[in-house]
């Protein structure tokens, strides 16, 4: 039996969760996965790919990589759904609410994202990664939502 100073923190847990759920990801620049949280529970979880029943960016290509397009910049041009609104889907598709959830996240969420955490009523939102999208930073700094970034390699808690 392993010895319970061994044991991850609750952080540590429900990040490496949404590093795992990342490993389904079908997109060819960047795999991130996100877990929804509340109360120690999950709740939904997501990843970036497409569709369900649309051919993947594996199958098809990237648009982006093709159009030369930055990271952090015209996330319309995607086949795929990013992980945070994979896990929102999720849960609404199921009739989870997940109003004053902790969202982890491999990365920090684009604009398009964080206007759904937003609207989603989560209330804190943990990261293990950056990513650049600066009004996705501004429009977090003008909201209550807690941010916190999470690493990877925290094991005890």
């Amino acid at each position: 039996m392993p010895a319970i100073d061994n044991r991850p923190s609750w952080d540590a847990y429900f990040m490496e969760i949404a590093a795992l759920v990342a490993r389904r990801s079908t997109c060819l620049r960047r795999g991130v996965g996100a877990v929804i949280v509340k109360n120690r529970r999950i709740l939904a979880t997501g990843y970036n790919g497409a569709p369900s029943g649309i051919a993947h960016c594996v199958e098809k290509g990237c648009l982006r990589e093709t159009m030369q397009i930055e990271s952090g910049q015209r996330h319309e041009l995607c086949r795929g759904i990013h992980a945070e609104q994979n896990a929102i889907i999720q849960a609404a598709y199921h009739g989870v609410s997940i109003q004053g959830g902790i969202l982890y996240c491999t990365n920090l969420p684009c604009s398009i994202c964080t206007k759904m955490i937003i609207n989603a009523g989560i209330h804190e939102l943990c990261y293990n990664e950056g990513y650049a999208d600066e009004l996705a930073a501004a429009l977090l700094d003008e909201t209550q939502i807690r941010l916190r970034q999470v690493s990877l390699a925290e094991k005890t808690g």
